[in-house]
């Protein structure tokens, strides 16, 4: 069980300082938080604190993709299936939020300007307000592919690696939800969604 949790806590920490190492655009990579010490308060579990200040802004960023998907999918099937997603990520958005006053953490974005892997980008956001029809749905299906399989990822290793039973709790819970978000997003993909008149296909690239 120690080795468990100390592998699971390594592969945490590793992907948490991987905005460093994979070329933040914005600010000084030397500048970034310490994983260990990001900005958590003396009582809290620091695998707890990095995890919750990575997820809170690896779902922001999706919403906001997810937002201009109302107006920009090309296909009906799609523009649901991208509804449907948002709610479920704004609810757990509110529970990541609820649990990070919990701990006392503050509220400030601590991988702002950073390149983590499955975070949706400013860049991305910019490309997407700017793309048009399957141009954007090959865009918006891509990136959540990714920030879903990440967190699930992320999230993983946190259920073995916390401290804290309420943030275990919560990442259970979130890697539950990806496991149904990546397989609804597999179905769509592939057809098999009901209520899809029109159904979208993936890029022929795409890796789900």
């Amino acid at each position: 069980m120690a080795a468990r949790r100390t592998a699971a806590l390594l592969l945490l920490l590793v992907l948490l300082t991987s905005c460093a190492g994979e070329g933040d655009r914005r600010s000084d990579p030397a500048s970034g938080p310490s994983p260990t010490t990001a900005g958590s308060a003396p009582s809290v579990d620091p695998t707890d604190a990095a995890w919750v200040q990575l997820m809170i802004p690896m779902d922001e960023q999706a919403l906001v993709l997810l937002d201009l998907a109302a107006g920009k999918a090309t296909g009906p099937g799609l523009r649901s299936w991208a509804a449907r997603l948002r709610t479920a990520q704004a609810g757990e958005l509110a529970g990541l939020r609820g649990l990070r006053d919990r701990m006392g953490l503050p509220d400030t974005d601590l991988h702002k300007g950073h390149d983590m892997p499955g975070m949706v980008t400013a860049e991305d956001l910019d490309r997407a307000r700017a793309a048009r029809g399957t141009s954007f749905d090959r865009l918006l299906v891509t990136r959540i592919h990714d920030h879903l399989r990440q967190s699930e990822q992320v999230s993983r290793s946190a259920t073995a690696a916390g401290g804290s039973a309420d943030a275990r709790a919560r990442a259970r819970a979130l890697v539950a939800a990806r496991g149904e978000q990546l397989a609804a997003l597999t179905d769509l993909c592939a057809g098999r969604v009901a209520d899809v008149p029109e159904p979208f296909a993936c890029p022929s690239d795409h890796p789900v």
